[in-house]
């Protein structure tokens, strides 16, 4: 049988109960959904068999780490000269990435082989593909999908999505560049081979607005895949005035004619995005 099949009615019968917890089988339960997550054997979201599919987020999952949560206890975790006062441990096993120190992912995570994770933060629940770089100090929340062969720059904050168990997280897929200083949070999906500016802040309530045809196309919560992103600001009437607010705009497209680092370069250059 499967994880699924054997872990998941104890975990969704120990959200709806909590008093289950003092069960041996339903904390077991809790327990292995987290292992298997840790280990790469379950993931919070699933992406989908077409582009144009919808990704499936398996809100168990997100029910067995909210209870994880609920059933460990604070403790003094010593790494050479770090102390951390925590819940959660520190992922362990970590020989096929590279962490430079002081570099954190979480027990719970997951990283792909060729993953290389500067001195930044990868929570609970968060996957990271295959050759990704985090660069120094970017973060990724929990939960957050992060494709292959994707850079995420100084700074960048990718946000967490634990909850609702319901709700999707941050999915960032295979090949996007995101620059400097960017946000992304509240779900937000980014299509593959995307990128995203320097500073530029995406919500589930941000406005994306296509401005490279001759009539502007809106869009929410979601970047076309190899969109070129960068920030923006339009006008809104408020009771007091009309004020600029951000949005995010979408300036062009990368070129499929080229690989996919001569298109990043490409992109840069001839859109002058900022990274």
């Amino acid at each position: 049988m499967s994880l699924q099949e054997t872990h998941r009615p104890l975990v969704e019968a120990a959200f709806a109960d909590r008093k289950l917890l003092s069960q041996p089988d339903h904390r077991y339960a809790v327990e292995g959904t987290i292992t298997a997550l840790d280990r790469g054997e379950l993931r919070v979201a699933s992406p989908p068999a077409t582009e144009d599919g919808e990704w499936t987020t398996h809100a168990w999952i997100k029910e067995a780490i909210l209870l994880y949560f609920a059933t460990r206890k604070m403790e003094l975790l010593q790494v050479g000269p770090f102390e951390f006062h925590d819940k959660i441990p520190l992922k362990k096993d970590v020989e096929s990435v590279r962490i430079v120190p002081p570099g954190v992912a979480r027990y719970g995570s997951f990283l792909e082989p060729g993953v290389v994770l500067m001195p930044g933060y990868v929570n609970i629940g968060a996957r990271v593909g295959a050759k990704t770089m985090v660069d120094t100090w970017a973060t990724v929340g929990s939960c957050a999908q992060i494709g292959r062969d994707c850079h995420l720059a100084g700074g960048v904050g990718i946000g967490g999505v634990l909850e609702p168990p319901s709700a999707q997280p941050v999915i960032i897929e295979d090949g996007v560049f995101v620059g400097s200083r960017a946000v992304i949070v509240e779900g937000v999906r980014v299509g593959r081979e995307a990128v995203i500016g320097a500073g530029v802040v995406l919500t589930s309530s941000t406005a994306i607005l296509d401005v490279s045809g001759p009539e502007v196309v809106e869009h929410r919560g979601r970047i076309p895949p190899r969109s070129v992103v960068i920030p923006g600001v339009r006008p809104k009437r408020f009771p007091a005035g009309e004020f600029a607010i951000p949005c995010a705009l979408i300036i062009g497209q990368r070129s499929e004619s080229t690989d996919k680092k001569v298109s990043l370069n490409a992109a840069l250059r001839d859109f002058a995005v900022p990274v």
